[in-house]
């Protein structure tokens, strides 16, 4: 279910109504079928790595994009989540050009035959590996340091043993993969995989598998073999600069680059008690595998933008009871408009409507974002618009998208302020 029409098919506010509206319009709309050709620009719609299918459904709030790509199919939910996975393509075919490259090779070939200190300090001594661990990773040590040994001794059996028809790259990445998830999970391989992610311009807890797969794959190559991380053209050319340079992933905080996912959970966790959250709130945000490290971290920190008078824990709650990652999504991107709109004119206070948060302005309006593509006035559209609303409060909507004539005057009927942005 899109996670718009799961917020807002709660209703709003459980507060009767005193308050009568002008007529809404009685009869509904079918969502409209889009065309790419009509909606996007050439350069998005092929390349030499993918094309978007020609006819885009919708379901009364996103458009739904089929990309077959040269690695598969991929179903986009929105215009937002289109953006993101052209870029990722983009991302895979530079890790899939470095890969090719004889300084990958080279990099791979060192990380298996003579590891760096780092690799080999935690499979030669990982107790004195861990005394000289940080804090935030130490515990690491404890649980990988056999599974290298084991794995190097398997490494070089593999070496040994390589299939002689193969060519020297694609020889020693067979090899390579003895090493394991376990073995990646050491002092500054995270730090060097969440470089890789800055300078790609990526999420680096994004949920494409094969995009953390060749992150994961590049970055030990170049980590374990001592080597500075060099991607797409600069690989080729063994020039200094990065092909691409770092970039902010659009809707995440700048530091998402900057700590590992150890570090950023106690962050995280820290910043939750200061908002107030119970343990069992704190808990349940981090078991909820529908948010993403990413947007647990996103939200966390737009809720620290808003005033303590208000209802952050609540906002917090929608979070911990996402039921999708498209909700998860969704969330982020509200928490993201809010944040935005709340730095341009503060609110006096955060609060929910149904199964979304709002803001509160001085003025005592309750102002709703909704970062959609195309609002169709539907029966689960209408039940949110005409729920009952809290007497003497005005009701605003920031519609980022589009909308229907027939959706505005519902909204307007029903007591809602639109304002299309």
């Amino acid at each position: 279910m899109n996670p718009f029409i799961s917020c807002i098919s709660g209703g709003l506010l459980a507060l009767s109504s005193t308050l009568t509206y002008a007529q809404a319009p009685t009869s509904f709309e079918k969502p409209p079928t889009f065309e790419a050709s009509k909606l996007l620009p050439p350069a998005l719609i092929k390349s030499d790595l993918h094309r978007i299918r020609e006819f885009c459904p919708s379901d009364g709030f996103m458009i739904h994009f089929t990309i077959d790509s040269n690695y598969g199919e991929i179903q986009c939910n929105g215009m937002n989540e289109l953006a993101e996975r052209l870029n990722e393509l983009k991302a895979i075919k530079t890790l899939v050009e470095t890969s090719r490259t004889d300084l990958f090779a080279d990099g791979l070939k060192r990380s298996i035959e003579a590891p760096i200190d780092a690799v080999k300090n935690i499979a030669e001594d990982p107790e004195g590996a861990l005394r000289k661990a940080p804090a935030t990773v130490g515990h690491f040590f404890k649980k990988v340091g056999s599974s290298i040994s084991n794995a190097s001794d398997k490494v070089e059996d593999k070496w040994a043993n390589r299939d002689k028809n193969k060519d020297s790259a694609e020889a020693i990445e067979d090899a390579g993969k003895g090493l394991g998830k376990s073995a990646k999970s050491i002092a500054g391989f995270d730090k060097a995989k969440l470089d890789c992610a800055r300078k790609l311009g990526v999420d680096p807890y994004s949920d494409n598998a094969l995009l953390q797969s060749e992150m994961e794959k590049i970055t030990w190559a170049f980590f374990a073999g001592g080597l500075p991380l060099r991607l797409g053209v600069s690989a080729v050319s063994g020039g200094a600069s990065a092909a691409m340079t770092a970039t902010k992933t659009v809707g995440l905080p700048e530091d998402i680059y900057d700590v590992t996912p150890s570090e950023l959970l106690l962050r995280d966790r820290e910043s939750m008690l200061t908002l107030g959250a119970s343990e069992t709130l704190i808990e349940a945000v981090f078991r909820n595998q529908d948010l993403s490290i990413a947007q647990r971290h996103s939200i966390i920190e737009a809720l620290k933008e808003f005033p303590k008078n208000g209802d952050r824990l609540n906002a917090l709650g929608i979070a911990a009871n996402c039921l999708s990652k498209e909700q998860a999504r969704y969330l982020n991107q509200v928490m993201m408009k809010l944040k935005a709109q709340n730095k341009k004119t503060p609110y006096a206070a955060l609060t929910t409507v149904g199964r979304m948060p709002a803001g509160v302005t001085k003025e005592g309006i309750v102002e709703i974002v909704a970062p959609v593509d195309y609002i169709s006035w539907t029966p689960r559209i209408a039940d949110f618009a005409q729920a009952p609303k809290m007497p003497q409060m005005k009701y605003r909507a920031l519609i980022y998208g589009q909308m229907s004539s027939k959706a505005k005057s519902g909204f307007e009927a029903a007591g809602w302020q639109v304002v299309q942005r």
